[in-house]
């Protein structure tokens, strides 16, 4: 595994020839943020070297570097996930080669499903904690010494400042957010009423299929992490709504610029 990680990030770095500042994830319905990048390198996944394929609509499959309000950025657009197939070590290998590029800062997007009374539908909650619920541990088995400790503290998993950053600039344009705690469960299927409701019951404000995987094995190598999710859906114990895919899509659609505007800002302001 060591040897594929450092394989993949010599190959991007000779292409590159740059340290980014942010890792930037896109998440389900988020790809248009790409579009505000001033790119100098996009590269297909098939392109690099022991890289995942996407197999999800709604999640592009490059990695574009490039620069965002004057800092330097690696726009990751498209995910992997566990509910795919893959292994976790699978869905977690870019956050490894970013690691290895000396990328300190990463930020991650998703769509959730909103199980807090005052959300609705097409809302933005930045995350400021989470619960692991997926079946397998990013971090399970034989410890890479080289990449981080055995035991990870967990803290802090959401850095504070980058939230108050991204508060004060949300607050600024006049853009309402929440924030809150992201439960994620392994998927493909939405959640039961009774699901959302257990998620609810242990202290969770929206369920995803993502991102926690990521942002410890993000912890693990040192990283400052930053997430975001949009409300996609709503439901509870007595709330019975059908969801689609397509619906979510058409949600993140919809709270796409907001999204866009913080990250921007959050890019622009945060010290790095």
């Amino acid at each position: 595994m060591l040897r594929r990680i450092k394989e993949t990030a010599n190959f991007i770095k000779n292409i590159i020839q740059d340290t980014p500042d942010f890792a930037i994830i896109l998440g389900s319905g988020l790809g248009k943020l790409k579009d505000e990048v001033e790119a100098i390198h996009i590269l297909d996944y098939s392109e690099i070297p022991h890289f995942p394929q996407t197999t999800v609509t709604g999640h592009g499959g490059q990695l574009i570097y490039g620069t965002l309000e004057g800092k330097k950025v690696l726009i990751m657009s498209g995910r992997f996930h566990y509910y795919e197939g893959y292994d976790m070590q699978t869905v977690v290998f870019p956050y490894r080669v970013f690691h290895l590029l000396g990328i300190k800062n990463l930020i991650l997007s998703n769509a959730a499903g909103g199980v807090n009374p005052a959300f609705k539908v097409a809302d933005v909650m930045i995350i400021n904690d989470h619960i692991n619920m997926m079946p397998e541990h990013p971090l399970r088995g034989k410890n890479l010494d080289q990449l981080g400790p055995r035991f990870v503290d967990m803290s802090e998993p959401y850095n504070k400042k980058m939230i108050e950053v991204a508060v004060n600039i949300a607050q600024d344009l006049g853009i309402y957010v929440h924030q809150g705690c992201y439960v994620a469960l392994q998927g493909p299927t939405f959640e039961t009423p009774a699901e959302y409701g257990m998620i609810k019951a242990i202290g969770g404000d929206a369920v995803g299929m993502s991102t926690v995987p990521e942002v410890i094995v993000a912890k693990h190598q040192g990283m400052d992490c930053f997430g975001i999710s949009i409300i996609t859906d709503l439901g509870g114990p007595d709330i019975a709504l059908a969801v689609s895919h397509d619906e979510v899509l058409h949600a993140a659609e919809k709270a796409m610029p907001n999204v866009i505007k913080i990250v921007k800002g959050l890019v622009k302001n945060y010290n790095v």
